[in-house]
């Protein structure tokens, strides 16, 4: 079997125009979730309900009106988002053939690789919530946090999935501050760049914290026996309004997460594609 046949199969798929947009689509559909976030992330911390978590936006999307479609629309789209990354992973390059350059290749190869994970699992749920299903990502995760504490070994493994969020959290918050997603993007130089710069490292900030906490519950559901300690991005918002000023924290984070949500619309435009 020829060797290069999937990486020529991946190239010709990146090179396909309507797909390529789909791509593009798939990140303004990732900025709306984000913003649904934050603005839901705004009203909790006032006092009001909702979930402030993918499976909450998603479900306020459904009762608007012409809800069913759009959420065919992100879930559509999403995947396809999902699957350029996976074609992105397939044709990383090193800059040579040394074990520093590999290893580099290989570490951005896995990062394509969960982004991929991310996007097409969103797009799932969307599909889900579309097809009139209850999604409840909190409950989702500690049920999964309490089947794996049941099992040899279990615990350890859940020690580590919330080591890796928290990792990941932290990479959100030093491409924030050090701006590196710029690299991802074709920023204007002037005027709208500015903006567009300023919301991406807010966004970034804001997202990584979130994910930090949610780390940081997987490790302390694992260590205290407690899977209902564990959550997702509702419960590591809850945590933080558990907190002295909680309520202007979360507010903060919510904000943080429409500028996040804005800034991937502008992505949608700008983002460079097929530079692996």
């Amino acid at each position: 079997m020829d060797s290069t046949a999937p990486k020529r199969v991946a190239r010709e798929a990146e090179q396909n125009t309507p797909f390529r947009g789909l791509a593009r689509a798939g990140y303004a559909a990732n900025g709306v979730v984000h913003i649904l976030i934050g603005a839901i992330a705004l009203v909790v911390a006032f006092g009001g309900k909702g979930m402030t978590d993918q499976s909450g936006a998603l479900t306020a999307i459904a009762t608007a009106p012409l809800g069913f479609a759009l959420l065919w629309i992100i879930a559509i789209t999403l995947c396809a988002l999902g699957v350029w990354q996976i074609l992105e992973g397939i044709l990383m390059r090193a800059a040579s053939e040394d074990a520093p350059a590999l290893a580099s290749k290989w570490g951005r190869r896995v990062g394509a690789w969960g982004q991929a994970a991310i996007f097409i699992a969103l797009g799932a749920i969307a599909a889900s919530v579309a097809l009139g299903a209850r999604v409840d990502a909190e409950e989702a995760t500690e049920n999964a946090s309490r089947g794996l504490m049941s099992i040899p070994g279990g615990p350890i493994v859940l020690v580590l999935v919330g080591i890796g969020i928290g990792i990941g959290g932290i990479a959100f918050v030093v491409m924030g501050a050090r701006r590196s997603f710029r690299s991802k993007i074709e920023i204007p130089e002037h005027g709208v760049g500015r903006g567009i710069a300023g919301l991406g490292a807010v966004g970034f900030i804001a997202k990584g914290v979130a994910l930090a906490i949610v780390g940081i519950l997987l490790v302390v559901a694992s260590l205290s026996s407690d899977a209902d300690t564990a959550g997702g991005l509702d419960g590591a918002l809850r945590a933080i309004l558990a907190l002295t000023l909680g309520p202007w924290l979360v507010a903060a984070v919510g904000l943080g997460f429409i500028a996040y949500g804005l800034f991937c619309l502008f992505r949608a435009r700008y983002a460079k594609l097929g530079e692996a």
